[in-house]
């Protein structure tokens, strides 16, 4: 980015306590405010209410002009999201961490890798964080999270907060948005994992290829050294990247190898009560018991463990893995004395409803029941693919409302029928609740109820309004 003079002093005054806002409802007079172009409206617009409210700066691109006989400051930028990200790691001291700092991005499996090396880092005894979809939390702070990759200025204060707290190790979701939008500016990561690439998002990013290159960012902008990309070699963007890196560490269940350093993981023993898993490499080797279930989450643990030694932990600390049961909504199961083995999943898009259905479906339980919806104001073109995998593994397939949003709940179950053309058995029912208990009623004791979408939610978003609804605690009650 091509800096001036006059962004430079706002940069000092920045780190003297200059309050900066990149929100023209929240400026403060004398402050500084960000005029970021967002997804739907232009930052630029907001310029003249900044001002009301006693700006004293605006950070702009060339194209901002201030009103006439406006005492603000004008610092204009070339590229405004990175300008923000500069004054948020100049404000809240972040340009260097105290700790170390490990991103995970990819369609799935974020969350999950994310609080599997948070596990890592609390077991090798350090104060460790985690950011992402769930929660933001680290020891003595928890807050149900706004966004899986928070704003700049909310991101750059929780890691100064972190910082403040003694935290020591922190691993954070980063979502594809998060990466076109530049919400992760002014931020260097010692070590960055890619889980995968599959198809979502494609109401924002337009096509694949654009998907990608959001994700590829991260490695090529972010990363503070290539040596820190931890790469899933089982997936053809981890291979593609690996191909760009040579340096990173590759990950890989399927034996690929991408002729540089590879974490190669064999699962030694699978069951519904989870797995065994024996890792290699470099000529040193391990192994360890987990709780968690499927060829999914064995990768998500070589995920975890590439991102560990990434970080600089020994071998020795992997088997601290061996007792974490992943995060909320995650393949959670839900306990009841009814015998019905019910699963609680985020699974949303059609490669984590593949994922999870075909774990499920090679264990030893007696039907696997698989209830889904799909999100409204969101992909369209994914909803009879998703279909598509629930018909092509479930011997029931539940078809509900998820969370709607602004669409007919009906229009989006039409949207997502075709798929179920070949399923073995289909039930239709829009009322989430009821649907939940036909499931457990179609799955009866010895069989598997998945109830996937909405994982660690607590509510089910209608219109604007964000409804109390969990698939578990429902699930809890009906099987009381």
């Amino acid at each position: 980015m091509v800096r001036n003079h006059s962004f430079e002093e706002l940069l000092a005054l920045a780190a003297a306590g200059l309050d900066v806002q990149a929100d023209s409802r929240r400026v403060t007079p004398g402050g500084a405010f960000v005029a970021v172009r967002g997804v739907s409206v232009d930052g630029e617009s907001f310029i003249p209410m900044a001002l009301e409210r006693g700006a004293a700066w605006i950070v702009a691109s060339p194209s901002a002009q201030l009103p006439a006989g406006s005492a603000a400051r004008l610092a204009v930028v070339d590229d405004v999201p990175r300008a923000l990200g500069l004054l948020a790691a100049a404000r809240h001291g972040t340009e260097r961490l105290p700790f170390r700092l490990a991103g995970v991005t990819g369609t799935n499996g974020k969350t999950t890798v994310t609080y599997l090396v948070e596990h890592l880092f609390a077991r090798a005894g350090l104060r460790a964080g985690v950011l992402g979809t769930v929660e933001y939390r680290w020891p003595g702070h928890s807050q149900v999270a706004s966004h899986t990759t928070p704003d700049c200025l909310t991101l750059h204060a929780l890691l100064a907060e972190m910082a403040r707290d003694g935290v020591q190790g922190a691993a954070m979701e980063v979502s594809s948005h998060a990466l076109d939008q530049g919400r992760v500016e002014g931020l260097t990561f010692d070590a960055a994992a890619l889980t995968n690439v599959t198809q979502d998002h494609l109401d924002y990013h337009g096509d694949m290829e654009a998907y990608f290159q959001a994700k590829r960012r991260f490695f090529t902008r972010y990363l503070r050294d290539p040596s820190g990309a931890a790469l899933n070699l089982d997936d053809a963007s981890g291979r593609r990247l690996a191909g760009e890196f040579p340096q990173a560490l590759g990950f890989t269940l399927t034996g690929q190898a991408a002729g540089g350093r590879v974490l190669s993981g064999r699962v030694l023993r699978s069951s519904g009560e989870g797995m065994e898993l024996s890792m290699e490499l470099e000529g040193r080797s391990w192994s360890f018991a987990s709780p968690l279930i499927g060829a999914f989450n064995a990768s998500n643990l070589l995920a975890a463990q590439a991102l560990g030694l990434c970080l600089g932990l020994p071998d020795s600390a992997m088997s601290g893995l061996a007792d974490c049961n992943g995060a909320p909504g995650r393949l959670e199961r839900v306990p009841n004395g009814q015998g019905v083995h019910v699963f609680v999943d985020y699974a949303h898009t059609p490669d984590a409803l593949e994922n999870v259905l075909t774990a499920l479906k090679v264990l030893d339980f007696t039907r696997v029941v698989a209830l889904f919806g799909c999100g409204g104001n969101r992909d369209r073109s994914k909803r009879p693919l998703m279909a598509q995998a629930v018909a092509r593994h479930a011997d029931v397939a539940v078809l509900t409302s998820d969370n709607p949003r602004h669409e007919d709940p009906l229009a989006i179950i039409e949207d997502a029928r075709p798929g179920l053309s070949g399923a073995a058995r289909v039930i239709v029912e829009p009322d989430r609740r009821k649907a939940i208990a036909l499931a457990l009623e179609a799955a009866g004791k010895g069989g598997a109820a998945l109830l996937a979408g909405k994982g660690h939610e607590p509510y089910q978003q209608i219109g604007d309004e964000k409804l109390p609804f969990s698939d578990a605690l429902v699930a809890g009650e009906l099987l009381a």
